[in-house]
């Protein structure tokens, strides 16, 4: 068994394929899946899924998959006591469903970056139940998703609540809602309205909020900051969690404003997942203190218009 191997298979788990592997290692795709089938047969174990359309991690490798992180890390902390200046961090991957956490994120990502030159973050914009999946496999480290009352976290990971928020409406400033205190469900199905796509939290609400009688000039988009510039430009109104507003360029530049919506009390929770295993990575638990303290610190906004 050598060392490089394992940082082979760790690659094709990182990135998802023997492709993107082999290019992130500029080692030849045939190489790379030659060393990891001497490794499956000295092991005595398939690690990968192999099929036409690209290779995984098997079922038995994800169960070796944190014994072979535990090794390359202890590796690079070998080499780090060596005084080898040729090690680097590993990259700690971050899917977020980008609503709302950029103001988490970014903050959190600086004051790593303050604490560690070296470090090295790759943020992916991934719908929730891809960060699910990413985090399963390994792919992800952390995974910031937001919950509605109600919603269960798969039982291989664990989750570490940030924010707590309402749902609410969000309107191009100057609309006539604007005037009121709060807006009513009526008042939305009266409007072009904005939805996320299926597959985000917020579309799955939209449908709670109007049951059957859905607006009839619906729009749907991709993510919370594609919604949001579409109200600014008055395309229609949307509804999001209150702490993704808050503190928004958009917002504070006064072009959208929120409104709570009349008789809802539905709470959203922003968390940040990570697998359940016996010891996670220093790093991941770093950034995981950083976005901790950002949540804890008020978000600048503009007074209510």
């Amino acid at each position: 068994m050598r060392i490089e191997q394992l940082t082979y298979l760790a690659a094709v788990t990182r990135h998802g394929s023997l492709r993107r592997a082999s290019e992130q290692l500029h080692v030849s795709q045939p190489a790379l899946s030659e060393a990891i089938r001497k490794l499956e047969q000295e092991l005595g174990v398939a690690l990968l899924d192999r099929h036409r359309s690209g290779a995984r991690i098997s079922a038995a490798g994800q169960e070796l998959l944190q014994p072979i992180v535990d090794v390359l890390e202890a590796v690079d902390r070998l080499k780090a006591a060596a005084g080898n200046q040729r090690t680097t961090r590993r990259t700690l991957r971050i899917g977020t469903v980008n609503a709302g956490t950029a103001a988490l994120v970014l903050p959190a990502v600086r004051a790593l970056q303050a604490a560690d030159s070296a470090a090295v973050v790759e943020v992916r914009n991934l719908q929730q139940d891809e960060i699910h999946v990413a985090l399963a496999e390994g792919t992800l480290d952390l995974g910031l998703v937001n919950l509605l009352d109600g919603d269960d976290v798969p039982p291989d990971l664990e989750a570490t609540p940030l924010l707590v928020g309402s749902p609410a409406a969000v309107l191009p400033a100057g609309h006539p809602l604007t005037a009121g205190a709060e807006v009513t469900v009526d008042d939305l199905r009266a409007e072009r309205f904005v939805a996320m796509r299926s597959g985000y939290l917020m579309y799955r609400f939209a449908h709670r909020l109007f049951g059957a009688d859905l607006p009839t000039r619906w729009h749907s988009t991709d993510g919370a900051e594609m919604g949001k510039m579409m109200v600014a430009e008055g395309i229609g109104l949307t509804l999001l969690p209150d702490y993704s507003v808050l503190g928004d360029p958009l917002e504070r530049a006064g072009l959208i404003v929120t409104r709570p919506i009349k008789g809802d009390t539905t709470v959203i929770t922003m968390a940040a997942l990570h697998r359940r295993q016996a010891r996670v990575p220093p790093a991941v638990l770093e950034l995981l203190g950083h976005l901790r303290d950002r949540a804890r610190q008020p978000l600048p906004s503009r007074p209510p218009t």
